[in-house]
């Protein structure tokens, strides 16, 4: 097998989403800061990326992280995430999965029945703590990195949809925000077309009509995800979510390139910035429960600790909670003579076709 590159992860879900945990990447990442290792694997891996998460080892919603040495002392670990739209600075239901599977492979220690796995990410430092029984990780809650509201109820102009009113907020991604009811959008599987559809095109949109910035790291100036949030249908949940990613670019101006995949899980980050809006509208306290339920039916449990002022902005510190579960450990193949070393895209499932 002269010439082939063979790539071992743990492949895990964190309530319904896939994540592709890559042990060995430390050998490849550049880099002494958590934005200098972002913007290096920007730059410089995007094949491998592509690799992993398009056809025909990978899926529209299939993610990835990157395990690294931490770039402080305070930290055991450091991640970068990989999705369809690029390499992102944090993921909860993302980081669930890799601390799931560092704890349970034995690549980090389990410390009694709970143990604190401290994280650097390119958007801050977070905490897991993840409950531990018989070997296994029953759960962890990740505390998020401050989030905070760019704007509330911001008009935003689409064909098709009219102008809607929408919030933008960061959650350790920045996110467009909007009720289902106001894109004539029912949540739930079934209507997982329509989704897909109403909310890549508010990303399109929102991209195209407001600017965002990071306080800390220009890299990070681009609204990465889209969400569709609606009322509770069930007992024990207090609202319901779904969040598209993009697949490939978006056109505000061409219908055809709505296309994109929901997140499987209720979303971490995105509930991080849906509770910094219902607490900037008072509809949210510190230290009640938040129960986001995502397209699957699965839950994340959130809860804000704080206020904090962060860079100028008023923000506050969340934490998520749910599960992950090891579905695999693969060892992933590539010969010299792979017509396509990058992965495809067929436009049948993707929205458009690549095979570069």
């Amino acid at each position: 097998m002269s010439g082939t590159l063979i790539i071992t992860s743990v492949d895990a879900h964190a309530e319904g989403e896939p994540g592709r945990i890559l042990l060995g990447s430390h050998l490849q990442v550049r880099g002494t800061t958590m934005s200098e290792r972002l913007r290096w694997c920007t730059e410089h891996m995007d094949d491998l990326r592509m690799l992993l998460l398009r056809e025909p080892r990978g899926h529209p919603a299939m993610c990835g992280v990157l395990v690294l040495p931490p770039v402080t002392d305070t930290a055991d670990v450091a991640l970068i995430i990989l999705e369809q739209g690029g390499f992102r600075p944090m993921s909860g239901s993302n980081t669930i999965c890799a601390v799931t599977a560092l704890l349970e492979t034995g690549a980090l220690p389990m410390r009694g029945p709970e143990t604190v796995v401290r994280i650097d990410t390119a958007a801050g430092l977070v905490e897991a703590t993840a409950s531990v029984s018989g070997g296994k990780v029953t759960r962890v809650r990740v505390r998020n990195v401050p989030s905070w509201v760019v704007a509330l109820d911001t008009p935003l102009e689409m064909p098709e949809y009219g102008t809607v009113l929408a919030d933008v907020a960061f959650g350790g991604q920045f996110y467009v925000l909007v009720p289902a009811s106001a894109m004539g959008v029912k949540l739930g599987a079934e209507n997982a077309p329509t989704i897909v559809r109403a909310g890549a095109a508010l990303l399109a949109a929102a991209r195209a009509q407001v600017e965002v910035h990071h306080p800390d790291d220009p890299n990070l100036g681009q609204i990465s995800l889209a969400m569709l949030h609606g009322p509770a249908d069930s007992p024990g949940v207090s609202a319901q979510n779904s969040v598209v990613m993009p697949t490939g670019e978006l056109d505000i101006a061409r219908p055809e390139t709505w296309r994109g995949a929901l997140d499987r899980s209720p979303c971490g980050t995105g509930t991080s910035a849906r509770m910094a809006c219902l607490h900037a509208r008072g509809e949210l306290a510190l230290g009640v429960p938040f129960v986001h339920q995502g397209v699957l039916g699965t839950t994340f449990e959130g809860l804000l600790h704080e206020r904090v002022r962060f860079a100028g902005h008023d923000a506050v510190v969340p934490s998520i909670a749910g599960q992950a579960w090891i579905t695999g450990i693969n060892q992933h193949v590539l010969h010299p003579d792979d017509p396509f070393p990058r992965g495809y895209a067929v436009g049948d499932v993707w929205g458009t076709s690549s095979v570069s």
